[in-house]
């Protein structure tokens, strides 16, 4: 076979790649040099407005919260129970409310958002204008007068509560009401009114009974109204020999006969 020797070959190829090196060289040198001037004038930049740069990366950051609080509705001011989103009432979120007034089947709250400074006064839509409360009905609860009663006698009025949401209908929602003492413990209202016999256990509406969230709760109020009904607590008072007694007599046909003889004989 016949071989090229690299030492024959000409001169003027051998000076042509020298050039052709050098000028990529050249190229390279000189990328290099614009990609590094480019660097240095932003550096420069940013040296030289240093509190515009600050200002501009605290603006994006804010926007950014704006955009997820709004997107999760983290900070709105709920007024009815059609606004609360869906995904709320399924994870049982608990919401922060201020007590407005007792109603028949629960109480009126007036729901509280998070605050955040600076971005609550700027997404508050209800900015001066009254709002209007939450109804809240005690979930799984059916509660007597004297519940009633003693609603009223302890939940004053813009006293804070926390409504775990258990299911909506139409404008109520039924939730598990509790309220903060001593530090860090809190009661829940639906349990505590069970357990002085102020209400008896209902079906828990807006809940599968095949649910798991449906069983805890049942357990729960059921156990509240065990004890009640085994200390024998308001609607599970029992009367006295003496008042089972005097009622007997009052409720004897002969008795109330011979009473109205007297008082006509004594208005003879």
């Amino acid at each position: 076979m016949h071989r090229t020797n690299v030492n024959n070959m000409p001169e003027s190829s051998r000076e042509t790649e020298t050039e052709e090196e050098k000028r990529n060289r050249q190229q390279r040198d000189q990328g290099n040099e614009s990609s590094h001037n480019i660097v240095s004038i932003v550096s420069q930049f940013a040296d030289d407005n240093l509190t515009l740069v600050r200002n501009i990366s605290t603006g994006l950051a804010l926007a950014g919260v704006i955009v997820i609080a709004r997107s999760i509705k983290l900070i709105t001011k709920f007024q009815a129970a059609s606004e609360i989103p869906a995904r709320f009432i399924e994870r049982n979120v608990s919401l922060r409310g201020k007590v407005h007034s007792i109603a028949e089947k629960g109480l009126k709250v007036e729901h509280v958002p998070i605050y955040l400074p600076v971005i609550s006064p700027f997404l508050s839509k209800h900015k001066g204008v009254s709002t209007s409360p939450l109804l809240v009905n005690l979930a799984g609860v059916e509660l007597t007068p004297e519940g009633r009663v003693w609603l009223q006698n302890n939940l004053a009025t813009a006293q804070t509560v926390w409504l775990k949401l258990i299911s909506r209908e139409d404008d109520i929602l039924h939730c598990l009401v509790s309220q903060s003492r001593r530090l860090m413990w809190s009661c829940s209202i639906n349990e505590e009114v069970l357990m002085l016999g102020l209400a008896r256990t209902a079906p828990i509406t807006g809940v599968m009974p095949d649910s798991r969230l449906f069983w805890r709760l049942h357990k729960r109020l059921h156990r509240a109204e065990v004890k009640a009904e085994r200390k024998g607590r308001g609607l599970w008072r029992e009367d006295s020999l003496w008042e089972r007694a005097s009622k007997s007599v009052s409720d004897n046909i002969i008795f109330r006969l011979m009473r109205r003889l007297f008082k006509r004989t004594e208005s003879d």
